[in-house]
């Protein structure tokens, strides 16, 4: 039986959750990470409570304006190598920039498709540890429910732009998440079925 890929339904809803929170905590203690991370949730906070943008028929353009702002926040880039673990080696420099493409456009899609509806009241900063050019920025959110849910981002530095490249929602890494459902289907049939699996999510 061919595997299908599964999108970590619970992963992407809780991550995608972090950039609709109604509310952030004072943040003037925080380092660069952290900074840039709040300022892309504040950026995606705009586009969704700008009236201008709510209409159905504005659905596109916010799609687009959060897309970018997604381009901001994580590095899709390094995301792509490390889910493909071993098997980003093998690869041409085509290769990878068609997988980086498609992978790409499928996280994004995946977090808009969740963003809508997310019942967060607050996101907190909890603290951050910075070494050199990597950094983990650790975070709660807060549910209207009154769940709370430790969200920590794992962030590289490329320049002088921060950017995540892992997100770890209660323990569970996105990236390893996504890892192996990657190996499962390459090991069953092919790195090029899956290419075509995920071009089919989006």
């Amino acid at each position: 039986m061919t595997p299908r890929l599964m999108t970590p339904r619970r992963a992407l809803t809780v991550a995608a959750a972090l950039l609709v929170a109604v509310s952030l905590q004072p943040r003037a203690w925080a380092g660069e990470p952290a900074e840039q991370l709040l300022a892309g949730i504040d950026r995606v906070l705009q586009v969704l409570d700008d009236p201008a943008m709510k209409p159905e028929a504005k659905a596109a353009e916010r799609r687009a304006a959060i897309r970018r702002i997604a381009s901001d926040i994580f590095d899709i880039e390094e995301i792509s190598r490390r889910t493909l673990g071993r098997h980003w080696q093998v690869l041409t420099e085509v290769e990878r920039a068609e997988f980086v493409q498609a992978f790409g456009d499928l996280l994004k899609r995946s977090y808009f498709m969740k963003i809508d509806g997310q019942s967060v009241e607050k996101i907190a900063l909890v603290g951050e540890a910075i070494d050199d050019d990597q950094a983990i920025v650790r975070t709660t959110i807060k549910t209207r429910q009154g769940t709370e849910i430790p969200v920590d981002y794992h962030m590289t530095r490329r320049g002088d732009r921060w950017r995540a490249y892992d997100v770890a929602i209660a323990g569970v890494s996105l990236v390893a998440n996504y890892r192996s459902q990657f190996e499962r289907v390459i090991q069953r049939t092919s790195y090029q079925h899956l290419v075509k699996q995920v071009r089919e999510k989006q």
